[in-house]
């Protein structure tokens, strides 16, 4: 088969790759429906991650189960199944508590951007849906595996509640669903940061309330202005810089929370103004699949849409412009079918 493979900065090419078969007797063999880039595909393609080989990429993932090893339970072949970008157990005391990508299992699933994926740990990883879904549902599941569960960690790390104000830093996918999420969780205000019109149109279609045009230092005053010099409840970090990281904790109150779940890069925190600052700190990987029962659920009754924030759908082996359209900002996602 052929599939994406990261030569070296901004060198993606769609190549033969071998096709995947069962390994072990917890594996399952999927055809994709569809995959797509990551923002956080981005970092190697930039060059800032390095690369010492040619690389396959691809992690968010949906498709039909072709195949299952002797040990599966869970999942059978024809089932249209979602699963996160590490593979888990969900059985261990680290998955039990939540946190299946802290898994003392787990597999990190690179290899997505292809048209059959090997997922391992199948019965901890992958879930299924009721039914096959209807075309137009597909994009939302991708989003799913990966952002929208995202967003989601990044919202609940960040304490949440109904009647709060949330803070978005990032207008990524992962901010926009962050948006989403923190609606959904009750958020009463929702300050998405933008200086992008398209991305603050979908912000406010997902449910942001306030749009902040500033960044840094200037960011932060803006904040504190609209909320009356208090800050705010919750704020998800979603980029993963010095600068958005340090946005993030200087706006938020006194006794609240920053969820970050933007990967960090070249992130410095001072531990004195930390300590002073009162804020809450967590974050991580995400642990998409602590949260896929809820999500497709929320996907499959339509009561949201995060299939919205891909803006550009390609064919499989036109990848390379997906990364380029991401990297250049003309595409908030970039959605691929085989």
């Amino acid at each position: 088969m052929k599939g994406a493979v990261l030569y070296g900065p901004r060198d993606v090419r769609f190549e033969e790759r071998s096709t995947p078969a069962i390994t072990e007797p917890t594996d399952a063999i999927i055809r994709i429906s569809a995959t797509c880039v990551c923002g956080s595909d981005l970092w190697p393609y930039r060059g800032i991650n390095p690369i010492t080989q040619p690389t396959p990429m691809g992690h968010e993932y949906c498709g039909i189960v072709e195949e299952i090893g002797s040990a599966v339970k869970t999942i059978k072949p024809g089932q249209f199944v979602i699963g996160s970008f590490f593979a888990s157990d969900n059985s261990c005391p680290h998955c039990k508590a939540g946190y299946q990508t802290s898994c003392q299992h787990r597999e990190f699933v690179t290899t997505a951007q292809a048209p059959i994926l090997r997922v391992p740990l199948t019965d901890g990883t992958l879930l299924p849906t009721p039914e096959v879904p209807s075309a137009n549902l597909i994009p939302s599941f991708l989003a799913a595996s990966d952002v929208l569960g995202t967003g989601w960690f990044a919202a609940s790390a960040a304490n949440v509640k109904p009647g709060s104000t949330a803070v978005v830093v990032g207008d990524g996918a992962v901010g926009l669903l962050g948006v989403l999420s923190a609606k959904q969780m009750g958020a009463e205000r929702i300050i998405a940061m933008s200086r992008h019109e398209k991305r603050q149109k979908l912000a406010r279609e997902f449910g942001a309330t306030d749009i902040v045009t500033e960044r840094g230092d200037e960011g932060i005053a803006r904040i504190m202005e609209v909320t009356k010099g208090v800050g705010a409840d919750s704020v998800l970090e979603c980029v993963g810089t010095q600068e958005s990281m340090m946005q993030a904790i200087r706006s938020t109150r006194p006794g609240g929370s920053v969820g970050y779940v933007g990967v960090p890069h070249g992130v410095e925190l001072d531990g004195e103004k930390l300590f002073y600052s009162h804020v809450h700190l967590h974050g991580g990987p995400a642990p998409v699949r602590r949260f896929l029962p809820k999500l497709i659920n929320l996907i499959w009754k339509e009561k949201i849409n995060p299939g919205k924030v891909f803006d550009l759908s390609l064919p499989l082996d036109q990848v390379a412009e997906g990364y380029r359209a991401m990297d250049e900002r003309r595409a908030i996602k970039a959605l691929l079918r085989p």
